[in-house]
């Protein structure tokens, strides 16, 4: 890894958009051996957006050369949850070098006595062809 992206994080809800403001929100990153690494753990503020996080990618130059084996971006996994709402996961997020990235997180509100952590919404970015 020889540069940096960053991620800029929103939690909201409805097609509205209206801001979940104190959702936590936590990165993590897949390490050799499957070990999960933690990047950040942060609650959003009123807008309902996390300070900016930044993550090592690997240099630009890398994705010149298509086949080159490994991705040139770095990959992320962004969950969000707040009670009253289905924690959402999303997966395979990607990290180009010296771009930043924008992950919106839609919360769905749970029915009345459901748990956050019980209900929860799953998805997945497939990896990009470069």
């Amino acid at each position: 890894m020889e540069g940096t992206g960053t991620l800029r994080v929103r939690v909201f809800t409805s097609r509205a958009r209206v801001p979940v403001s104190g959702a936590t929100v936590v990165v993590t990153q897949r390490g050799e051996g499957g070990k999960y690494q933690l990047l950040s753990v942060q609650a959003t503020d009123p807008s309902g957006a996390v300070k900016p996080i930044s993550i090592p990618t690997p240099a630009l130059g890398e994705s010149t050369h298509p086949g080159g084996g490994a991705p040139p971006y770095a990959v992320c996994d962004v969950w969000a949850e707040h009670p009253g709402y289905a924690m959402l996961l999303v997966e395979g997020v990607q990290i180009f070098q010296g771009v930043e990235t924008l992950q919106d997180m839609e919360l769905s509100p749970l029915s009345e006595g459901k748990s956050s952590l019980i209900q929860n919404d799953l998805r997945e970015i497939p990896g990009q062809s470069l």
